[in-house]
């Protein structure tokens, strides 16, 4: 079984999907099953990567390896380490709620709803869990047609436009990527990901190397200031569309910088970190204070992404100043901790955050903050978990926004007390965009009758939000599992980091 394990993770969900756009709408009840069963399935076959997972060496786990294109030396080549496999595990468990938010909801063309979602969930396991370079640009790329579709299909009035501009400028940043993997493979004779990181490069070559990742990854984050495209597209995506987009979509730029740009151009990311570093907390703060000025519930979190991505970035780049201001590699390791927390954290609050904003659209076909208030009084239950992810979102101690936040800021100390400051700010606005966004929104009087008429949470919505609620405070309280996974592939990719080519 382990032999095979993640390409059954890629192409079962790819199958159901295909199953279910060959049994259409006909049936709409046995679709909305089927998606449920093939959604539970992958997560119950992704368990065995975390209890299976040797947590004591950082070489690739549960390898696969199969002739793909042996003309150009390219493989169909599968593995996980300590950065993919949390993340593997985070996709396939936020794709269950994603299908059951949609129960009752999508009501136009439900089959192929559920079908995208599901081909979407394969290939998003193809991307972290690719060790060729040529099949994590193959998912890379193929992962960006079905949410083009949902976007496009089920978004709300703008969506050809969000849909556009989502397609165009992550489609142009991954254009420049691909030339760089050629290039390489020119040089290293094959696509292995392994064998890229080890090729000797000049400055000038990784520099250019190094732009190119950049280019593909940073509009992936998003980074400030190729961040525009992502509020327009959470906007009009259908709540499932938007869960994905924030919890799994974004962490590929973060997952992009750690596997591909700080081991491939060390001396490249060494010398840029300083931009690197400057950029993250221009995100951290600035669009901080952009989100304090929405009026769109989901515009406002969809900010609140950025920024708190911002802590992924800085904590991947500033592991150079920790090193260069203490002589130590300690804190580096606990900031690349922190980035990769914090990946797994905001998937789980933002995804969060965006199920309960659906969960008010689904009532009162709004999303304007004004035209809400004193929801606490006719949906007390939906008002505690509401209450919940927002704190969780601002970092409050005892949630998963805590830990990685924490462990980055407190690295970025060793570096510098004004990036620590800087990153600190974001607490501060943090707490003002979403503390305001609850008081307009949950608290006060009921301020019309449509709010008045609003009916507390179904059961499977009080499903969906219990299981993230969990998890939420799980992490939180307890992240030692989560740390004690990372760790050894952390520490090997700190050695390579700071390992010059020069």
């Amino acid at each position: 079984m382990h032999c095979c394990l993640l390409s059954i993770l890629i192409w079962m969900p790819i199958a159901a999907g295909a199953l279910i756009l060959l049994l259409g709408d006909a049936r709409p009840a046995v679709t909305r099953w089927l998606a449920l069963i093939a959604a539970l399935a992958a997560l119950v076959l992704s368990l065995p990567l975390w209890s299976g997972f040797d947590v004591t060496g950082a070489a690739m786990q549960f390898p696969e390896k199969l002739p793909w294109i042996p003309r150009f030396s390219a493989w169909y080549a599968l593995g996980v380490d300590g950065i993919s496999m949390p993340l593997i595990v985070l996709t396939t468990f936020m794709t269950v709620p994603v299908v059951i938010a949609a129960w009752t909801v999508i009501e136009k063309r439900p089959a192929q709803y559920y079908a995208a979602f599901l081909i979407m969930e394969g290939l998003m396991v193809g991307v972290f869990s690719a060790t060729d370079a040529l099949l994590f640009y193959f998912f890379w790329e193929a992962m960006l047609i079905p949410m083009f579709l949902i976007i496009g299909v089920w978004g709300g009035p703008r969506r050809v436009y969000a849909t556009l501009k989502f397609f165009l400028y992550t489609f142009l940043g991954s254009v420049f990527m691909l030339v760089a993997l050629i290039y390489m493979y020119v040089k290293a004779g094959d696509y292995a990901i392994a064998s890229f990181q080890a090729l000797p490069l000049s400055l000038a070559e990784q520099r250019w190397i190094f732009a190119a990742f950049f280019l593909a990854f940073a509009v992936k984050v998003p980074m400030w200031p190729v961040h525009t495209w992502l509020p327009d597209a959470h906007v009009e995506a259908p709540t499932g569309g938007s869960v994905i987009l924030a919890a799994i979509m974004l962490k590929m730029g973060g997952y992009g910088f750690l596997r591909f740009s700080l081991p491939i151009t060390p001396d490249a990311s060494r010398e840029l970190d300083l931009v690197m570093i400057a950029l993250s907390l221009i995100a951290v703060v600035y669009i901080g204070l952009v989100a304090l000025m929405q009026q769109d519930m989901k515009k406002l979190i969809a900010y609140s992404s950025i920024a708190h991505m911002g802590f992924v970035t800085l904590g991947a780049f500033v592991i150079y100043a920790i090193v260069a201001a203490t002589g130590s590699r300690v804190g580096a390791g606990m900031a690349l901790d922190g980035a990769m927390v914090q990946m797994i954290s905001h998937g789980l609050i933002s995804g969060s955050l965006f199920l309960c904003v659906g969960v008010l659209y689904d009532r009162l076909h709004s999303r304007q903050i004004a035209d809400y208030g004193g929801v606490v009084n006719v949906m007390p239950v939906f008002a505690v978990f509401m209450v919940l992810f927002a704190l969780a979102n601002t970092g409050l101690p005892g949630t998963s926004g805590f830990v990685g936040e924490f462990l980055v800021i407190i690295a970025t100390f060793r570096a510098s007390f004004w990036y620590a400051f800087f990153a600190a700010v974001t607490l501060v606005t943090g707490a003002a965009y979403t503390l305001w966004l609850v008081k307009r929104v949950v608290f006060g009087p009921v301020t019309s009758p449509r709010v008045a008429a609003l009916k507390d949470l179904n059961p499977r919505e009080f499903v969906v939000l219990g299981m993230l609620a969990v998890l939420v405070i799980g992490v939180g309280v307890w992240p030692a599992p989560l740390l004690r996974v990372m760790q050894p592939t952390i520490r090997h990719l700190v050695t390579l980091a700071l390992a010059s080519k020069l």
